[in-house]
C-alpha cells in the first residue's frame, strides 16, 4: 500500500466536497523525525485549505469532520496528520 500524495488528497476532496477553494500541501519533509513521519519524507503530514458550499451553516468542527471523513481512506494508508483550515 503506497502513501498518499497531495494530488491524491486533492482529487478526493474535489470529488466529495466540491470545493470553491482548495490547496493541499505536503508538509511531511518538515516533520522528519517526528511521530508518524517516514524515511521518504512525503505522504504523512498535510495541510489543507478549503472552502466548500457543503460547509454552509456548519460550525468549524462539522466542517473539519467532513474533510476527515473524505480522507479516511488515506488515514488508513498511513496519513498521520492533517492540518485543516476551512474558509
Amino acid at each position: 500500500m503506497s502513501l498518499p500524495t497531495a494530488a491524491d488528497l486533492d482529487a478526493r476532496l474535489r470529488a466529495t466536497l466540491q470545493p470553491t477553494v482548495l490547496e493541499v500541501i505536503d508538509e511531511s519533509a518538515a516533520h522528519a523525525g517526528h511521530a508518524g513521519s517516514n524515511a521518504e519524507g512525503y505522504g504523512t503530514h498535510f495541510r489543507v485549505r478549503i472552502a466548500s458550499p457543503l460547509f454552509e451553516g456548519k460550525p468549524r468542527v462539522a466542517r473539519h469532520r467532513l474533510v476527515y471523513d473524505a480522507l479516511q481512506l488515506f488515514i488508513a494508508q498511513g496519513l498521520h496528520a492533517i492540518a485543516i483550515e476551512t474558509l
